[in-house]
């Protein structure tokens, strides 16, 4: 399965498909529309850090932009089985991602990584972090001591996770980020110029104006709408939990080559 090197375009969106990251994904179109119909329905679970206000009430507005940003089908009717992330959205993605790290490396700007999916993308985001690193930026420390409802906010291997019983925590939720980020705050540091990260980690981060690109699921609307309000500036979709993590490494040799930060 491993790509030697970097791969080209095509050769990715082979891969993406091969191992379902996207194509005929894994997640079920019924799972995707009761997604979005919670989030219309104002469920904030669902937000992702977000404030969505009244302005996605609509479950097919949702639908028309996640045809739009992540390839699923688009007839409403279509409410059972299979369902898909176009893998030439994905790669526009990581290459508009691509050119956001970019601008990081050549500003040597604070960075902060993050993420609520670290069995399946931990790895993606610490090996950014150490390309990044290397190119001269900053990668932000969370101050000590953090807490949310779920658990203790830490970090690990330079990436902010929610910690849970001596466990990595899977979490929607918006409110570590914005714990980290009004904790530097008070201690009189700068916020970052970017964070990196996925679920609710990059929708506060957007939210509280941060510069903010992530990663999302096709069941996950949210993060895509604030992309399409210019809340979150890159949200690249993907199946955020396929059967191994060395399944993305490809794909972040594209992005780490994409950004100039192999």
């Amino acid at each position: 399965m491993p790509i030697p090197g970097t791969p080209s375009r095509a050769e990715l969106v082979e891969h993406l498909v091969a191992t379902r990251i996207a194509g005929e994904v894994a997640t079920p179109r019924e799972n995707n529309l009761s997604h979005y119909r919670k989030l219309a329905n104002g469920d904030r679970h669902y937000w992702l850090g977000l404030e969505l206000g009244e302005r996605w009430t609509d479950e097919q507005d949702v639908l028309a932009v996640m045809a739009e940003r992540v390839g699923v089908n688009d007839d409403p009717e279509h409410r059972y089985g299979q369902d898909t992330i176009d893998p030439e959205l994905t790669v526009d993605g990581l290459e508009r991602m691509a050119g956001r790290l970019r601008k990081a490396a050549e500003g040597r700007q604070r960075v902060l990584l993050a993420t609520g999916h670290p069995g399946g993308l931990l790895d993606v985001h610490r090996a950014t972090a150490v390309a990044l690193r290397a190119a001269g930026c900053e990668i932000v420390v969370i101050p000590d001591g953090l807490t949310t409802e779920e658990g203790y906010v830490m970090q690990f291997a330079d990436i902010a996770v929610l910690e849970h019983g001596a466990t990595l925590w899977h979490t929607h939720s918006g409110a570590p980020m914005k714990t980290i980020l009004t904790a530097l705050e008070r201690e009189g540091s700068p916020l970052p110029d970017l964070v990196v990260a996925d679920h609710g980690w990059a929708g506060a981060a957007g939210q509280y104006g941060v510069d903010s690109v992530g990663y999302a699921d096709c069941n996950d609307p949210a993060l895509f709408l604030a992309e399409a309000e210019g809340t979150v500036q890159v949200t690249v979709p993907l199946d955020d939990h396929v059967t191994s993590p060395r399944h993305y490494d490809p794909m972040t040799a594209y992005l780490l080559a994409q950004a100039g930060l192999s």
